[in-house]
């Protein structure tokens, strides 16, 4: 990146050679590339929820390899402790006290994969660092490195061996997305180019560390106008009362809502939010925080996500949508 200061049109070109990287190794995925873009420079975190061998954790790889960014991954099982993923605090007997031993979470990129295989005490050991950014162990606090994205792998419900996400730990996902499978010519595009080699091993950053971190202090300042505001806020509102749900979207996802906003809005080169901004991420951002009224899906012959899915995009279409943006 340049040392002059960043504009528009200058964050707009380093976020594409960031998807251009990345498009490298997942290829056919555009919009989930763009997703987990706008997480990590919206400071948020990314749920994909998918069948196994689809390329979700390779999303994440490929991400941390084109930004220079610190990865690890945890493997989320059954018997996984919650000292696995924040550290523990293990005695010195030289000098007599206590050192702290960090946990697989202290990286700028953490793979959950598999996170729904572990137990809820041990998901809950990822709260307080995807909400607060550090990690507190014996009374101590010690900060993450920044940037800092959670990107976690979740295998479909109906799969054994898996445990529903707690409301409280699906909240602090920005979105959730499925990866999908590829279609066809992706599919032997990517058999004839990991026969010999892995792709990831061809990439090279393309921004630093330091580069990122502009990047989210520059998208903090994209201008979202009252009205703007109020649009996003109508459509939360709109998810509370819905007779379709029993839980709608809390005042987080209102928030991050707004943040993921304004990312998409500088990706495509604005400094200001539009409420297409807001409306195109509706769905990545509130659908799995929503649980529906009981009853609601079964009656009507559908299932809980198209229940969901349904009602966001009525809502969408029937908020009013603001004429002033500026």
């Amino acid at each position: 990146m340049p040392d002059h200061p960043l504009t528009a049109d200058s964050f707009a070109r380093a976020a594409e050679a960031v998807e251009a990287s990345v498009t490298r190794v997942i290829d056919g995925k555009p919009d989930a590339v763009r997703a987990a873009l706008v997480c990590l420079l919206a400071e948020g975190h990314l749920l994909i929820e998918d069948v196994p061998g689809v390329g979700k954790t390779m999303l994440a790889r490929a991400l941390a390899a084109s930004v220079d960014a610190s990865v690890r991954r945890i493997q989320f099982t059954p018997d996984l402790l919650p000292g696995d993923v924040t550290g523990v605090s293990v005695y010195n007997p030289v000098d007599r006290e206590f050192e702290f031993k960090a946990g697989a979470i202290f990286a700028q990129i953490v793979i959950a994969d598999e996170i729904n295989r572990a137990s809820p005490k041990t998901q809950s050991a990822l709260l307080e660092a995807m909400e607060e950014r550090q990690v507190t162990v014996d009374g101590t606090s010690h900060r993450l490195a920044e940037p800092f994205l959670v990107v976690a792998t979740q295998n479909p419900l109906e799969m054994e061996g898996t445990y529903a996400l707690p409301e409280a730990q699906r909240d602090r996902f920005m979105m959730r997305i499925s990866m999908g499978y590829p279609d066809a010519a992706s599919e032997a595009l990517m058999l004839r180019q990991r026969e010999t080699v892995n792709p990831l091993d061809s990439l090279s950053p393309v921004l630093g560390a330091a580069d990122v971190r502009a990047l989210i202090a520059w998208a903090r300042g994209v201008h979202v106008s009252p009205a703007v505001e109020e649009y996003a806020v109508g459509l939360a509102r709109a998810t509370r009362e819905h007779g379709d749900l029993r839980l709608g979207a809390s005042p987080r996802a209102t928030l991050q809502l707004v943040r993921a906003a304004k990312v998409r809005a500088a990706l495509d080169g604005r400094e200001f939010v539009i409420p297409d901004d807001v409306a195109a991420l509706v769905e990545p951002v509130f659908a799995h925080r929503l649980i529906a009224a009981r009853g609601t899906a079964s009656a009507r012959g559908r299932s809980s996500a198209d229940t969901i899915g349904g009602v966001l995009r009525a809502i969408i279409g029937s908020v009013r949508v603001p004429l002033a943006t500026r």
